[in-house]
């Protein structure tokens, strides 16, 4: 798989306008990138945008703190689809797993991928506020629930993805199912790295200048 095709190009900051979606679009294209990565609020501007292409629409679910009711990031989840919506990045429950309430953890994520009817799910379970061992449990849970992926971070936590978090997370999840590491990948060589240790899909919003070889200074 050629390089440009593990990007999510992300851009999820707050006073993110019509013309920084449509930028984010069009680099996509350009790019031949995997996806575009988006709030909610985008979905249908950026799948506009993006048809006759073949880049999917990513959205994210109780992001970026992961603290929503679970019946709210199921019906969140459910609109993003119905919308057009190709893929779910949704965020763990951290909360939750920080008090070891595995079970309310575990029933949110299997909530949102009822709710995604087969649509990608990925869970960002935010490693930069978990112990090693609630690492490693997280995982397994999201093992558990069905859904797609793993992904290391929000980019909006105290740091994004590390290596040697992705080191652990391989560990336990093997070829079950995906990681996918956002934030902090800012070099081609940590690009490259992510990849040699089995990640499947980066979050950034510098994916031109990873792809043309250029460092970035963005976190996410």
């Amino acid at each position: 798989m050629k390089k440009a095709k593990y990007i999510d190009h992300t851009y999820l900051k707050a006073f993110a306008t019509e013309s920084d979606i449509e930028k984010l679009c069009q680099e996509a294209i350009e790019h031949d990138f995997h996806s575009v990565c988006i709030n909610p609020c985008w979905i249908e501007l950026a799948k506009r945008k993006l048809a006759g292409s073949d880049v999917k629409v990513c959205t994210v679910i109780g992001f970026p703190l992961g603290a929503n009711q679970t019946q709210v990031k199921a019906y969140e989840t459910e609109e993003a689809v119905a919308f057009g919506a190709d893929e779910i990045d949704m965020v763990m429950n951290v909360g939750a797993a920080k008090s070891g309430r595995w079970d309310i953890v575990q029933r949110d994520m299997e909530a949102v991928v009822k709710a995604s009817k087969g649509v990608l799910v990925k869970v960002i379970i935010e490693n930069c506020y978990l112990s090693v061992e609630e690492m490693k449990m997280a995982c397994k849970i999201v093992m558990e629930s069905g859904a797609d992926f793993v992904k290391t971070s929000t980019g909006f936590g105290d740091y994004g993805a590390r290596f040697k978090d992705v080191k652990i997370m391989k560990a336990v999840v093997g070829d079950r199912i995906m990681i996918k590491a956002a934030g902090g990948v800012r070099t081609p060589e940590d690009f490259d790295k992510m990849i040699e240790m089995g990640v499947m899909r980066i979050g950034t919003s510098s994916g031109t200048a990873l792809i043309q070889g250029n460092e970035s200074d963005s976190a996410y």
